[in-house]
């Protein structure tokens, strides 16, 4: 199946990819390269370029006769969202609107899009299971919620028939070591302990010890970004199925406190990381824990990598690579 991957060249986008192309598929790859990585694209055709632009995305639909796009490209820093909002809504929403009109004029039929559970905000129970009430507390969540109700109606009027995979906290790099994380600034917890590890940073911020959890860190689930990627497939295999739209939680339904994920990491590494405490940051919710049964029921998913030691360490095998990134 030829399949539009947007954001192809980011971090979760070629791991989406080069699972596409292993499994016989053939990926077309479109980024516009604001955060991916050429380097990253190690299998498929790509054109580097936005989802904003129409006539681009439509000829690309209509020449390389795509049938399914897995839209991943989008503004995603939690941080940034609440200080420019309006970067969030231009690109996350409109941009994500022309992407759809670009489908329905090409006669692409499904899409899996990449969603957050930061569309949940504070989370009511753990693990949240995807009829919790949706609350974002940032323009990030909002963003991504608003998109997947444009789903709903786009299905209504279009034909367009998609699943909507809320992620977690990806982790880890491919365990076959050809691509890794490499965020510029990075701001994901794993890869800032890994750098510190390797004597790149002199040290990490704990961004808020207060939280009402038991060591006052936030508790995130995290999720290896190869099994994120099998889920991807697996929803892929079923909209051409024929399956009716749905939504899924992807998570590993066990939470991990920074502070457990820096322990860990001194472990992996045999490194001394040094930690200095800092403030919250605006709109980052005290716990987050996926509920994944539905998925696992309905679609057979079952994440190979379980344990954060196992996925902090290909990670650490990447990195250690590519010290300095591609």
């Amino acid at each position: 199946m030829k399949v539009l991957v947007t954001g192809g060249a980011g971090y979760i986008g070629s791991q989406v990819a080069l699972e596409l192309a292993r499994e016989g598929h053939e990926p077309v790859i479109l980024d516009n390269l604001s955060k991916g990585h050429r380097e990253a694209v190690v299998h498929g055709r790509f054109v580097q370029g936005d989802i904003g632009q129409f006539d681009l995305v439509t000829d690309l639909i209509t020449k390389e006769k795509v049938e399914a796009v897995i839209h991943l490209a989008a503004d995603s820093l939690v941080g940034e969202s609440v200080q420019n909002p309006a970067k969030y809504f231009r690109n996350n929403i409109g941009n994500g609107q022309t992407l759809l009109d670009a489908m329905v004029a090409g006669g692409v039929k499904y899409i899996v899009f990449s969603s957050t559970a930061a569309v949940y905000g504070e989370p009511e129970e753990v693990p949240i299971p995807e009829d919790h009430p949706k609350n974002p507390t940032n323009p990030y969540g909002f963003s991504k919620l608003t998109f997947e109700g444009m789903l709903r109606f786009y299905e209504q009027a279009y034909g367009l028939r998609y699943i909507s995979l809320r992620y977690f906290n990806a982790a880890g790099a491919d365990p076959e070591a050809e691509i890794g994380e490499d965020h510029n600034p990075e701001s994901h917890l794993i890869p800032i302990v890994l750098q510190t590890a390797l004597g790149l940073r002199e040290h990490l911020e704990l961004y808020g010890t207060d939280y009402p959890t038991p060591d006052g860190t936030c508790i995130r689930d995290y999720i290896h970004v190869a099994d994120l990627s099998q889920a991807h497939l697996l929803a892929l295999k079923a909209l051409a199925a024929g399956k009716e739209s749905t939504i899924y939680n992807l998570g590993n339904g066990q939470g991990y406190s920074n502070r457990e994920v820096i322990e860990t990491a001194r472990r992996v590494t045999g490194k001394e990381i040094r930690v200095i405490d800092g403030p919250r940051r605006p709109g980052d919710p005290a716990v987050l824990v996926a509920s994944s049964e539905k998925i696992k029921a309905e679609l057979g998913w079952n994440p190979k990598y379980p344990a954060l030691e196992e996925i902090i360490a290909t990670a650490w095998r990447w990195h250690q690579s590519h010290p300095r990134g591609y």
